[in-house]
């Protein structure tokens, strides 16, 4: 595997971010952006991000053929949660889904003014590395969004991407570890955290599951997400 140079990555809390990157990678794991994966799996055509549940439900009321998705237990007006285990036998086809959660959502909301906006989690981090290295990104913000900044799957996650793009040899095993031993996998695996698969955390933890980037855009007004298909190693050039 060839040496792909360097990239400046820094690694932000939301609540850290004080100034809009130029280039954004959005990272929630457990569970938003493997959840959006799976969406774009299942036939989703895009992905709205709700500021809020009321938004959500507003936007449901107005396109009653969208689907909207939520954190948590069921909720009247939602018509779905956020697990890619429960999301992942849903025909989605064509549809769009609007999805608010307690992380993923805001963070991405939080640098909508970047030049370009990556969400992503394991089920996507060679997809996410490889668009970034094939278009030349020098410097990169890795927005970690859970547990204000601190969540351990968010950051391995994201330091395994930022890795990736530089060094392409670089091995998964010891990010994946860190993920699977995260407060979030917990509390998952004990029921701490409602609407939930049993096979959430394994799903969270599958690596590059999916072969896209998701790329996320303004669209008159909204943050709207979208599959996004990158070369392969063979179109790289990459040995």
């Amino acid at each position: 595997m060839r040496d792909h140079g360097r990239m400046d990555a820094q690694f932000l809390g939301i609540a850290e971010m004080v100034e809009t990157p130029s280039v954004a990678v959005v990272v929630d794991v457990m569970r938003a952006f493997t959840v959006a994966g799976w969406a774009f799996a299942q036939g989703a055509g895009k992905i709205v991000l709700a500021e809020s549940l009321d938004e959500a439900l507003a936007l449901k009321a107005l396109h009653p053929d969208w689907v909207a998705l939520k954190d948590g237990p069921p909720a009247p007006g939602f018509d779905a949660v956020n697990s890619p285990g429960l999301l992942r036998s849903v025909d989605l086809g064509g549809r769009t889904v609007v999805q608010k959660t307690t992380a993923g959502t805001v963070g991405a909301l939080a640098v909508k003014e970047a030049s370009l906006v990556l969400c992503a989690g394991f089920v996507v981090a060679e997809a996410t590395a490889r668009l970034l290295r094939t278009r030349g990104c020098q410097s990169v913000t890795f927005v970690v969004t859970g547990e204000d900044g601190q969540a351990d799957e968010d950051l391995a996650c994201a330091q395994y991407i930022a890795r990736r793009v530089t060094e392409a040899g670089t091995d998964a095993v010891e990010f994946l570890r860190r993920a699977g031993e995260s407060r979030a996998a917990a509390e998952l695996a004990e029921g701490v955290r409602q609407g939930v698969h049993p096979d959430d955390i394994a799903l969270c933890l599958e690596l590059d599951r999916f072969p896209f980037a998701m790329v996320a855009t303004l669209e008159d007004s909204l943050m709207v997400l979208r599959p996004c298909a990158v070369p392969s190693l063979t179109d790289e050039g990459a040995i």
